[in-house]
Formats: structure tokens, sequence, C-alpha cells
């Protein structure tokens, strides 16, 4: 399947270290840990750890993909009010 096969789904293509290192830079491992409270996002977090736990534990990889569209929509958001304040 290409990228083009499925344009309107922004998880396509996407690997869960990527989505799970973007949730970091964003939301930093408190502020991920306060949203999604499982242990290797609150207790001595990593990406090692979090990979092999979201690997083996579907409903918390889905807890993060979910987080994970919520932060896009919320930067496509904040991206649209700064072009309207300077407008």
């Amino acid at each position: 399947m290409t990228l083009s096969e499925q344009p309107r789904n922004p998880l396509h293509g996407m690997t869960l270290e990527r989505i799970l290192n973007e949730l970091v830079d964003y939301f930093g491992w408190p502020g991920l840990g306060a949203r999604i409270p499982v242990r290797c996002f609150t207790l001595d977090p990593s990406i090692t750890s979090s990979l092999k736990f979201l690997r083996k534990t579907p409903w918390a990889r889905e807890k993060v993909e979910s987080l994970y569209l919520f932060m896009l929509r919320e930067q496509k958001r904040n991206e649209r009010n700064e072009r309207n304040e300077r407008d």
C-alpha cells in the first residue's frame, strides 16, 4: 500500500517509535504519563521500555495513537489561531 492509497490517514506510514518520540517531544514524559498513566511513562521512562510495553499491550497502543491524533489536531488549531492573530 502506498501513501496515496490512504491520504487521509495520519497514522499511515508512521512507526510506533516515531509517534512516541513526537509525543514525548510535545508533552514530555510527565505530560505523557499524566494523560496515559502507565508505569512505562511514569516510572523511569524510556523509549525502549515504552515500545516493548506498547507492542505487547493493544489497549495502551490505541491510547497512544489516539493521543497522537489529538496532538495533531491541537497543533493545527494552534497554527490556525496564530495565522488569524497575524492577519
